[in-house]
């Protein structure tokens, strides 16, 4: 089987299992785990000859032989097990569970779809895309939510296209979702330096990125990701699962790229005994942000995550986000043509010249000071 049949087996299946009942997410993250098992068992063999971070007796070949209920449970206690293990081992499959009502059909997705491919040695083009373009249509499913942990590739790419990461420069997400500024900035090294040396390759695998996720289970995605697409190893964990705003970890980068949530507030939801549910605020108190507020439209929205992204940054470095606007980028995009010319020139409400040419699109900072990059609507 052709690689383009292997991306068009991974789709066929999701829209299976989307009939029983099973979400664009829920189908992710079980492919995390499975395709996790698969390629562990596969750099055991030559010409790789790597040890297994999975003990033996939850291992892929022993996996693929149970059929039926026994499937079921050994499936089921596999991911209690290796969620308990430390490591990337316990950041792929922690607080993992099964999802699969039916053992047939996971039986079909262990050995007619994965057990079938020798995924390590596939392009990491390949198997990257197909499950970069399983989140993204996670990300588009409304119900899930999951949208806010996955910020437009066209967007990303613009972003690290103006910022031009170099070999050699360590490069950072403090709220890293899905991985794709990570993703592009890794890609772009690649493109525009064909002649890298092994160093630099070892580099850029295990030593180049660091992204810091708040929420578990997009942690995980993230760092599944990352490997698919050739990023860290067993030894290394790119992922941490941590709350970037708490507290400054300690460690420096030379480009900072994200697309943090616009604010410093957060909140706890809180289930009483009689079933009534309530939420606790949580404001994180640091000596640099200087300033609180609830308003989206202030600048001290902004500015909290704005100083995340500096303080991470090292000395002579650069850093990237999205610019939060002070009012909707698209309340006036949207506005009929027609509408917006019959508008009065210069009275109340009149957009300014510059405004209707223009939209803020995203903020880099650097060592000669800020510089506002902006895209033409």
């Amino acid at each position: 089987m052709n690689q383009s049949n292997v991306v068009q087996k991974l789709w066929n299946y999701c829209n299976v299992l989307r009939d029983d009942g099973m979400s664009y997410g829920d189908y992710v993250e079980q492919l995390t785990y499975l395709l996790f098992l698969k390629m562990a068992d596969e750099r055991t063999k030559a010409p790789y000859n790597q040890k297994s971070p999975v003990p033996k007796e939850y291992s892929w070949p022993v996996l693929v032989k149970k059929d039926g209920d026994e499937l079921f449970d050994h499936y089921r206690h596999t991911l209690e097990v290796l969620g308990n293990q430390k490591g990337l081992l316990g950041l792929i499959f922690n607080k993992s569970q099964n999802k699969f009502q039916d053992p047939a059909k996971l039986r079909r997705l262990v050995v007619d779809l994965i057990d079938k491919e020798e995924w390590v040695s596939m392009s990491a083009d390949v198997k990257g895309d197909a499950y970069e373009g399983l989140l993204e249509k996670n990300a588009q499913d409304t119900k899930s939510g999951a949208g806010q942990y996955f910020t437009p590739r066209p967007l990303i790419q613009a972003i690290v296209d103006v910022m031009a990461p170099k070999p050699g420069e360590t490069v950072s997400d403090p709220a890293c979702g899905t991985g794709g500024f990570l993703l592009a900035a890794h890609d772009y090294v690649v493109k525009h330096n064909p002649n890298l040396t092994k160093p630099q390759k070892t580099k850029l695998k295990e030593e180049t990125f660091k992204g810091w996720e708040l929420v578990q289970a997009t942690a995980r995605l993230c760092a599944m990701n990352m490997l698919l697409h050739g990023i860290g190893s067993q030894d290394f964990e790119p992922i941490a699962v941590s709350d970037s705003l708490a507290a400054d970890p300690g460690d420096r980068f030379d480009l900072v790229l994200t697309n943090p949530p616009f604010g410093k507030k957060s909140s706890t939801t809180i289930v009483g005994e009689e079933g009534k549910v309530s939420r606790e605020r949580d404001i994180v108190e640091r000596g640099d942000f200087w300033t609180t507020t609830s308003n989206a439209a202030s600048h001290g929205r902004r500015e909290a995550p704005r100083r995340v992204v500096r303080g991470r940054r090292r000395a002579g470095g650069r850093s990237s986000q999205p610019l939060a606007p002070s009012r909707p980028l698209w309340a006036s995009v949207r506005r009929a043509p027609e509408a917006r010319a019959a508008r009065p020139q210069g009275g109340r409400g009149a957009p300014s010249p510059e405004g209707r040419r223009r939209k803020e699109c995203a903020v880099t900072e650097g060592a000669k000071g800020d510089r506002m990059a902006r895209s033409a609507y």
